[in-house]
């Protein structure tokens, strides 16, 4: 939380164009941009309960010339500014001009599947939804550091980008660098070396994996655990660099599997590097089912570290 609202004043200071908008975003139910307001009174704009219009204002204040950054409180009611995205920050700059246009707009999403309780309207990762349209960038950091990176480089980009912050992960203590720090958009990172088992995971569910991948060293099984950061653009080659070594595969997401981040990923590889695998790929995600609005029942459907460490064990002996 403090590294993603560090970030904000950062950008806000070092160019006058970068302004914040969204529903309650002065006070702001995650604390993240509370306060920015005492220093930019001007460039932190209440919007009304309406995500396709202030969403809508995002991307006419990008055309402008301006660098928005607009929050949507929960990545359920993305579905609400579904046009504004989809169909016009996605696609302005290629319809109009020639190129001409550049809609430098950030979208920031709290997301995520584990709600704590918050249920199925507050609840549910669709970041796959998005992933569907050319044209948007889809960012999802998993540490404070890569949270810092990662949204300094959404903010200088030209074209839009979905930021989508873990609501679990706004409590998450971690080093950040000082300074300018940026993190190319579109490259994964290896936050585990092995050779057993490549896990390919993102967010709060990247953190399950290192934990799977701890106990399963002791039982001699090493594991590769790849933090994805960027889900469009995918970072394929670093995903089949692993599989090569490790001919197996397991993803692991808070989504729904079918139509899945871990369904891309499979199909990827079936196409480009089936003849790495030894072992049938492992999707892990989300239960095909309605969040229950119980403070531990989102769990129950939810991959969990003991079913990481079974799925490799399968494949390992398969």
């Amino acid at each position: 939380m403090t590294a993603i609202r560090d970030t904000l004043l950062e950008e806000m200071r070092r160019d006058e164009r970068v302004f914040l908008i969204g529903e309650d975003i002065k006070i702001n139910v995650w604390a993240v941009t509370r306060h920015i307001v005492d220093e930019f009174p001007d460039r932190v704009i209440h919007a009304p309960l309406s995500e396709s219009g202030f969403c809508g204002v995002g991307v006419g204040a990008a055309l402008a010339g301006l660098r928005p950054v607009v929050e949507v409180m929960y990545l359920d009611f993305v579905l609400l500014a579904a046009d504004s995205l989809g169909n016009q920050a996605a696609k302005y700059r290629y319809m109009c001009g020639g190129g001409k246009f550049k809609v430098p707009a950030v979208f920031r999403i709290a997301g995520g599947g584990s709600t704590r309780g918050a249920g199925c309207h507050h609840g549910q990762a669709l970041e796959a939804t998005l992933m569907h349209y050319p044209g948007l960038k889809i960012v999802y950091p998993s540490t404070p550091a890569d949270a810092k990176g990662l949204l300094t480089s959404a903010i200088r980009e030209d074209n839009p980008i979905i930021f989508h912050e873990h609501k679990l992960l706004y409590r998450m203590e971690g080093m950040v660098p000082d300074g300018d720090y940026t993190i190319p958009i579109g490259k994964a990172d290896i936050k585990r070396h092995g050779s057993d088992v490549t896990i390919v995971s993102y967010a709060w569910p990247l953190h399950k994996a290192l934990s799977a991948a701890a106990k399963l060293a002791q039982g001699g099984i090493e594991a590769e655990v790849i933090d994805l950061r960027s889900l469009r653009p995918l970072d394929m080659e670093c995903i089949l660099k692993s599989v090569e070594k490790t001919h197996r595969l397991i993803t692991v997401e808070e989504g729904t599997k079918m139509g899945g981040v871990g369904a891309e990923i499979a199909a990827n590889v079936a196409e480009y590097g089936l003849q790495y695998l030894e072992a049938p790929v492992k999707r892990l995600a989300a239960a095909e089912w309605i969040i229950p609005s119980s403070t531990y029942g989102d769990q129950l459907g939810l991959p969990q570290e003991e079913d990481i460490v079974a799925a490799a064990k399968e494949l390992v002996a398969f």
